[in-house]
């Protein structure tokens, strides 16, 4: 992990009022990532000790079979706290090298609201309208 030398007062919050991916809100959405990763991750550690506990033993053919359900569930969302992991590091990946909070396809502005809701979003808004409206043409066929 890359040591800064940003100190962030315990309050702060990006503005519109500062230079856009300025020092200090590049750190705010350093610091927001790594915590968001760390809460996943012990999340995901809880998930696997649950599925290492909980055997399939039960003498109930429906309990064994909700049992399954729920472990079938619960490796899904792991699956998909993974997946996220993987966008977590690829956004921290763009903080590093410059890119962090600019368009994929544009290389606009991102835009602070939207990157508070969505830390990991690659696209401003536009672009992804523009992508979901074409996903949505190409799936209806």
């Amino acid at each position: 992990m890359v040591e800064t030398s940003v100190i962030l007062p315990p309050d702060y919050r990006p503005s519109a009022d500062e230079e856009y991916m300025c020092d200090m809100q590049l750190e705010y959405f350093r610091r927001k990532l790594e915590d968001w990763k760390k809460s996943l991750v012990s999340q995901s550690e809880d998930t696997l000790e649950d599925l290492r506990q909980g055997g399939l033993n039960q003498p109930d053919d429906i309990d064994r079979a909700s049992m399954e359900t729920d472990k079938a569930l619960d490796l899904r969302t792991k699956d998909r706290a993974r997946k996220l992991i993987s966008k977590i590091n690829d956004a921290l990946k763009r903080i590093e090298d410059g890119e962090y909070g600019y368009c994929e396809e544009t290389g606009e502005p991102i835009g602070i609201a939207r990157l508070e809701a969505r830390p990991v979003a690659t696209l401003c808004l536009e672009a992804q309208e523009r992508h979901e409206r074409m996903e949505k043409t190409y799936n209806e066929d």
